[in-house]
C-alpha cells in the first residue's frame, strides 16, 4: 500500500475553541485533506484533548467516525470523547460534502477507511488504536473497514449498520426497500457534487418536494428525471432497483458470505426491533459470534432507526426504561476497557453484563399515554445467545375463516384467493423503515388509515381490503412471548409468472375504554418476490396455477402477547412504498411498461399447510 500524505490546502485551519472552559480543553484542525492511496483527498476533521486552549502532548487513542451526512454533525461526539482522553476524527466519505471523488454506495469505504486509519497511525498524536463510531451508513463505514481488516482497528460499535444489502433490508428476498429510492432522492438533493451549484440543488430540492408524484411514475428511467443532474446517484440507484439477486453486486458489507475477513476485534451490534437493518443486525451477530475469538455483543431494544435515546416510536410508548439515557458514556466505558485497558463495568454491569442484551416488548398495560399513545410497554433481559437456547419454536397453521392454530389442517382441499392490483397497493403503515422522511411511518401503528398515511387517509383498518388475508387465534388464555426470528411458511399459486408475497405479525388489542376499536399492532413484516422462491442467487419464473412452497423471512422481535389478545398474521402481496410493487408481468426489474392484475392464492390444507413458525418462549 502506498504511503498516503497529508495535504493541506487553503481550506484547512486550525481553530482554537476559547468560548468556554469547556470548549478550552479541545483543540480542532478542520478541513485537512488526506490523500487517498488512488491520490483523492477527502476533508477530515481532527479533535484533540487541549488544556487553556493549548493542545496537549501525548499520544492518544483514536474514536474515529466516516460519514456521507457532513463530517460537522459530529462535532457533539468529537468534543465529548476529546474532553474525556480520546482524539476525535471526523471525515467525509469520498464524493460527499467537503471531500473529492465520486461517491459510490459503500464500495469505496473499505479501502478509504484503512487508508485514513493508516494515515492516523502515522499522526503523533495517535497511539495506534482507532475505535469507531457511527449509526446507520456511518456504522456500514465500520463494518467495511473491519472487513478490510485495517490494522490500526481495535473496536467497533456498528448501530442500525448496513449490512448484507443483497439479503434484507436493501435487496429484501428479491424486493426493493423504497426508502433507498427515498435516501438517494434526499441525498443527492445535499452534500452532493452536483448540489454544490444552487442553481441545480433548487432542481433537486423541487424534486424531492414532489417525491409522491415520482413514486406514482416508477420505474425510474436514465435521463427522464431531475436525477439525472446527479449521475452518479441516478446511476447506482437504477441499477439497485435493476439487480435482485443476491451476487458480487451486492458484495460490499456482505458479512454473512464473508465473516472470515472481519477482523477480529471486538464488536457491540445495536439494533432495533423496529430498525429497518434488525434483521442483518442479529444475522450478523450470529455469524461474527461463530468466527470472531473477540468478544461480540448484541443489544436490540424496541427502537426505530437510530433513536436509541427515545422511548416511544409511532404511536407506541415502550416506558422510560426503554431508552438509552447516556448514548456516548455507554459507548465510553465500551472504549475505555478495549483502547485504554480500563477493569470497569464491561463484563460486569449491563449494558455489558452478557453477550446479549435484549428488551421484551408488549408488558404495559395498554393504556393511553398523555400525548395520545399506546402504552405498550416491555422489560429488559440479560440473554447469553441468539437465538435463545430455551425457544420452543411452534407452528402455527392458517386454516379456514381466518383462524390460526397449532392443529395441522385435516382437510383435503382448502384454499383462499384474492386479486393483487399493482395500481391500488397495500399502504405502509409503520415497519422497520428508515429514510422513509415525507413518504413512510417508523415504528409500531394502529394498522387503520387517516391523514397522516398519505395512501390510505380514509380511516380503514388495513384488515377490511379484499386483498389482506387476515389469519389471527382466538383471544389468548395466557400471556405468550414470542422472542427470536420468524418466518412464515406458504403454499402459493398465482396467475402470474412473477409477483410478491407479504407478510405481517400483528398484536391485536381487544376493544377498551382507552381504545374503543381496540389496536392493530404491527410488530414485524417480511416478503418475497416469487422469481427468487428458490434462492436468492437466481431468478425462476413460475408457471400460472402450479402450486409452490415459499418462506417469507420477517424481521426479528421479541414480544408478549398478553391475555385477551390476538396474535394476527397478515398475508397480501404489497406493502408500499416500503417496498417495491412487482408489476406482476415477469418483465425485467425496474424495466417494465405494463402491468396487469394477478389472482394469488395460499393454500392451508392438509397436504399444502401453511404456517408461522413462533419461537415461543417458556414462562
Amino acid at each position: 500500500m502506498l504511503v498516503r500524505s497529508l495535504s493541506l490546502t487553503l481550506l484547512a485551519c486550525l481553530c482554537i475553541l476559547a468560548d468556554s472552559s469547556s470548549a478550552q480543553d479541545v483543540a480542532i484542525q478542520t478541513n485537512l485533506m488526506v490523500t487517498m492511496r488512488d491520490g483523492v483527498k477527502l476533508a477530515t476533521d481532527v479533535y484533540l484533548p487541549a488544556e487553556a486552549g493549548v493542545e496537549k502532548a501525548g499520544r492518544y487513542p483514536v474514536i474515529l467516525t466516516r460519514s456521507p451526512y457532513n463530517k460537522t454533525g459530529a462535532k457533539k461526539l468529537a468534543m465529548y470523547y476529546a474532553q474525556n482522553g480520546y482524539v476525535f476524527v471526523a471525515q467525509d466519505c469520498r464524493g460527499r460534502y467537503g471531500s473529492e471523488g465520486t461517491w459510490h454506495w459503500m464500495t469505496d469505504d473499505g479501502k478509504d477507511g484503512a487508508d485514513c486509519a493508516q494515515w492516523i497511525g502515522q499522526q503523533p498524536w495517535s497511539d495506534g488504536k482507532i475505535g469507531m463510531i457511527g449509526t446507520s451508513y456511518v456504522g456500514g463505514t465500520q463494518h467495511a473497514m473491519a472487513l478490510e481488516g485495517a490494522p490500526e482497528l481495535t473496536t467497533v460499535i456498528p448501530v442500525d449498520a448496513v449490512s448484507n444489502c443483497g439479503v434484507q433490508s436493501m435487496r429484501n428476498a428479491g424486493a426493493f426497500e423504497m426508502r433507498f429510492w427515498n435516501w438517494i432522492m434526499l441525498n443527492s438533493a445535499k452534500g452532493s457534487v452536483a448540489s454544490q451549484d444552487p442553481a441545480t440543488a433548487e432542481v433537486l430540492k423541487e424534486m424531492v418536494d414532489n417525491r409522491h408524484d415520482y413514486l406514482a411514475n416508477l420505474p425510474l428511467r436514465a435521463g427522464t428525471t431531475p436525477l439525472k443532474l446527479a449521475p452518479e446517484y441516478e446511476s447506482w440507484l437504477i441499477d439497485a432497483m435493476r439487480h435482485g439477486a443476491d451476487d458480487k453486486f451486492w458484495e460490499q458489507n456482505n458479512i454473512l458470505d464473508h465473516a472470515s475477513k472481519y477482523k477480529d476485534v471486538p464488536v457491540y451490534l445495536v439494533g432495533g426491533w423496529y430498525d429497518s437493518w434488525a434483521g442483518n443486525t442479529t444475522a450478523n451477530f450470529q455469524a461474527l459470534t461463530k468466527t470472531l475469538k473477540s468478544p461480540v455483543y448484541l443489544i436490540m431494544g424496541p427502537w426505530i432507526h437510530g433513536a436509541q435515546a427515545k422511548s416511544s416510536h409511532g404511536q407506541v410508548d415502550f416506558g422510560s426504561e426503554a431508552a438509552i439515557a447516556d448514548e456516548l458514556a455507554w459507548r465510553k466505558e465500551w472504549y475505555d476497557h478495549w483502547m485504554k485497558g480500563l477493569d470497569n463495568s464491561v463484563g460486569k454491569s449491563a449494558p455489558f453484563a452478557t453477550k446479549v442484551r435484549l428488551f421484551v416488548m408488549g408488558t404495559g398495560d395498554g393504556h393511553k399515554t398523555e400525548d395520545g399513545k399506546l402504552f405498550h410497554g416491555g422489560e429488559w433481559r440479560e440473554e447469553n445467545e441468539w437465538p435463545l437456547a430455551r425457544t420452543r419454536l411452534t407452528n402455527y397453521y392458517f386454516s379456514p375463516k381466518g383462524l390460526v392454530t397449532t392443529e395441522k389442517p385435516q382437510l383435503k382441499q382448502s384454499s383462499t384467493s384474492y386479486t393483487f392490483d399493482p395500481k391500488n397497493p397495500v399502504p405502509t403503515i409503520g415497519g422497520n423503515i428508515s429514510s422513509g422522511d415525507g413518504i413512510m411511518l417508523q415504528g409500531g401503528w394502529d394498522q387503520k388509515g387517516g391523514e397522516h398515511v398519505w395512501n390510505w387517509i380514509k380511516p380503514l383498518p388495513l384488515s377490511a381490503r379484499n386483498d389482506v388475508l387476515v389469519f389471527q387465534t382466538e383471544p389468548l388464555k395466557e400471556d405468550m412471548e414470542v422472542t427470536g426470528e420468524i418466518q412464515v411458511k406458504l403454499w402459493i399459486s398465482s396467475s402470474a409468472v412473477d409477483t410478491d408475497f407479504t407478510a405481517k405479525l400483528v398484536d391485536v388489542y381487544p376493544a377498551s375504554p382507552a381504545w374503543p376499536g381496540g389496536f392493530d399492532l404491527n410488530l414485524t413484516d417480511g416478503i418475497l418476490r416469487a422469481r427468487f422462491r428458490d434462492s436468492l442467487k437466481e431468478e425462476k419464473l413460475m408457471k400460472p396455477g402450479e402450486i409452490y412452497p415459499v418462506t417469507i423471512r420477517l424481521y426479528p422481535t421479541s414480544n408478549v402477547f398478553k391475555k385477551g389478545h390476538r396474535i394476527r398474521v397478515d398475508i397480501s402481496s404489497s406493502n408500499f412504498p416500503r417496498f417495491d410493487v412487482n408489476p406482476n408481468t415477469g418483465e425485467p426489474l425496474n424495466d417494465q411498461r405494463r402491468t396487469q392484475n394477478a389472482v394469488n392464492t395460499i393454500y392451508h390444507n392438509a397436504e399444502h399447510p401453511s404456517f408461522i413458525g413462533l419461537p415461543l418462549i417458556p414462562h
